[in-house]
């Protein structure tokens, strides 16, 4: 081999070397860099937490919708121009703190209330976007929570609403619940559902 081309080869080699090395180097560092910036997040298992099996949870009571009188417990706050003159109340946001009750009189035992907002968000039929938590005051369920976030229709019998997490005794739940129109006063818009509400949870 000339000596010409043996040089040539050579400096190839050496630069085709340093450019590995390089290459190396930054790979390095980029995942050191990569792993210091992911030091705020560490993975447990449940046994570490005490968490023990999961198990499933079914609540059943009754929600009570009061739009009409001196204490209303659900209220309009904004609504479109055309909301009024809609027949589904399209672009009406309601505002809620439900009382939760054991039996379908608002007289019974009280076991928490719902909390949060309501929509009517279909031009075609009457259908809510819900956004609330269940905040529960009763026995070993005081101050835990199920939050719920889904759409409901009104029109059929039974409804299905996602249940999306909890907190307190209902920390890592998911679940649905089954909902029904248990009274409805079409004077005054106020309204008893019924709810079987069914979660996996710690």
């Amino acid at each position: 081999m000339p000596r010409n081309s043996l040089c040539k080869s050579t400096s190839s080699f050496i630069l085709l070397l340093t450019y590995f090395f390089f290459f190396f180097i930054f790979s390095l560092s980029s995942v050191m860099v990569n792993g210091e910036s992911q030091s705020f997040a560490r993975t447990l298992s449940p046994e570490s937490m005490r968490f023990k099996q999961e198990k499933i949870t079914h609540l059943h009571f009754y929600f009570h919708d009061i739009v009409s009188g001196r204490n209303p417990t659900a209220v309009r706050v904004a609504e479109a121009p055309i909301t009024n003159k809609s027949a589904t109340f399209f672009g009406a946001v309601v505002v809620m703190d439900d009382p939760l009750t054991e039996t379908p009189e608002l007289t019974s035992k009280a076991v928490g209330r719902a909390q949060g907002i309501y929509s009517a968000t279909s031009q075609s039929e009457l259908s809510f976007l819900l956004a609330f938590n269940f905040v529960f005051s009763e026995g070993k369920y005081n101050g835990s929570t199920l939050s719920v976030l889904g759409r409901e229709p009104v029109g059929p019998k039974v409804r299905e609403l996602p249940v999306i997490g909890g907190s307190g005794i209902f920390r890592f739940a998911r679940g649905y619940a089954l909902v029904k129109t248990q009274a409805l006063d079409l004077k005054t818009g106020d309204a008893v559902l019924e709810y079987d509400v069914f979660v996996i949870h710690y």
